[in-house]
């Protein structure tokens, strides 16, 4: 059993035998988060997609606190050093292969955007699941799903910034998983999408729940 918690915007934790890991942190100064990073338990692995504020977040932060180790791409981790993270913690990788850290395997895969970006392939306990960062649409998510196989897909969906509702079940579509849950969206104004789109959109292709901030959904 994997359990995935979203706390708003693209922030997820999700719970896997044992390891619990975080992606995209954007908690503090999150509208939506009904979490804080003094709420948290433990934590053994931070993720961030990259380095805009609305995803790196509270990593540093956390991390520190947690004793977590934080993964993202090369550049987006180096700052952390100044903020007292041992450097043992800090992985800096890059997008080319699958990453095995013992309770969990890690794949950085391309995203198109900007601040040093990529999506995040986690697998634990037989699940695997791609968290697709601040993305556009792009052919060689097709390739993810091949590659990977993702059970379930956490997918942005606001427009704007990232793909909508309509690229987002396209995605779907090329990447193959059961499970496809929207994201980055009713953070801000000008993401303030339907979520319900994707789900019509997708009709009974794919399960696709809709989470409120703070609610779980079990794998």
């Amino acid at each position: 059993m994997v359990k995935l918690t979203w706390y708003g915007h693209a922030a997820w934790q999700i719970d896997f035998q044992d390891a619990v890991v975080l992606v995209d942190p954007f908690l503090r100064n999150n509208p939506k988060s009904p979490v804080k990073p003094e709420n948290l338990k433990k934590i053994d692995f931070v993720i961030v997609t990259h380095n805009h504020d609305d995803h790196l977040g509270d990593a540093f932060e956390i991390t520190k606190g947690k004793g977590a180790k934080l993964i993202s791409m090369f550049e987006n981790v180096l700052p952390g050093a100044k903020e007292g993270i041992p450097e043992d913690n800090l992985i800096g990788m890059n997008i080319g292969s699958e990453a095995n850290f013992g309770k969990i395997k890690v794949a950085l895969v391309p995203a198109v955007h900007s601040g040093n970006c990529a999506g995040v392939v986690i697998t634990g306990d037989g699940v695997t699941i791609y968290h697709a960062g601040d993305t556009g649409l792009f052919g060689d998510m097709k390739l993810i799903g091949q590659m990977y196989k993702p059970r379930v897909s956490l997918l942005p969906t606001g427009g704007f910034y990232t793909m909508g509702p309509k690229e987002a079940a396209m995605a779907a579509r090329m990447i193959g998983s059961e499970v496809v849950i929207p994201m980055h969206y009713g953070t801000f104004p000008g993401i303030d999408s339907n979520p319900n789109e994707l789900r019509a959109a997708l009709g009974e292709e794919f399960k696709v729940p809709i989470l409120k901030p703070g609610e779980s959904f079990i794998v």
